[in-house]
């Protein structure tokens, strides 16, 4: 038997195979345009290398409120406070107290070695049995003070008098207070102690002005 040809296939077979074969590369068509499209959806739903995140948007500030201080950080700041003006005041009252002890224990003996001094000439005849020692401002409540030592040298006793003068950067006197020892023995010492009454600002240095021994 001889095969057959395209020729003896009926037309009904003949026109069936084309349509077939577009039956089928059209479904091939729409399944890649189906799985296309699926990947672009996954792509940008996704992390993909290719997608670009939306910028983030600042806060807005303006709706912003500051907040109040946690009532312990308010009562730590209001204590500190009351402990800085509470020191302040101490320390002004120091200052007094140690003005008016020194003033009670000094002030005869003071008036007696200004009155001493009255017809002494040039730094007197004992400069070189006084001295005079800086007291720390924080042992006197601020006040400026200095110690006076004053040492009986020679063999006899002797009582003496002498006067400080405070002077400020321009080697001016601003002011003069007076110190004295009265029937010391031989050998023995006293330290009175003589202080400024003006304020701490301009300071102003203490310096031996006279010295004399009666």
């Amino acid at each position: 038997m001889r095969p057959q040809s395209t020729e003896d296939v009926p037309p009904s077979l003949h026109r069936v195979r084309p349509h077939r074969q577009c039956f089928a590369w059209g479904s091939a068509t729409v399944m890649f345009v189906l799985a296309a499209g699926v990947l672009t959806g996954c792509g940008n739903s996704g992390g993909g290398g290719s997608t670009v995140s939306p910028r983030p948007t600042p806060p807005n500030t303006a709706s912003f409120s500051p907040q109040p201080l946690p009532s312990s950080a308010s009562s730590a700041i209001a204590s500190a406070r009351a402990s800085a003006s509470a020191a302040a005041s101490s320390a002004s009252a120091r200052a007094s107290e140690f003005e008016a002890s020194v003033s009670a224990e000094t002030a005869r003996r003071a008036a007696a070695a200004e009155k001493a001094l009255k017809g002494v000439k040039g730094g007197g005849n004992a400069r070189s049995e006084v001295s005079l020692t800086g007291v720390p401002r924080t042992q006197t409540g601020g006040v400026l003070a200095s110690l006076v030592t004053i040492t009986n040298k020679t063999d006899r006793k002797a009582s003496y008098a002498v006067q400080v003068d405070f002077l400020d950067a321009q080697g001016h006197v601003v002011e003069t207070r007076y110190a004295g020892a009265e029937n010391l023995e031989p050998g023995k010492r006293e330290q009175p102690i003589v202080f400024s009454r003006k304020p701490p600002e301009p300071k102003l240095t203490p310096r031996l002005a006279k010295a004399e021994r009666y």
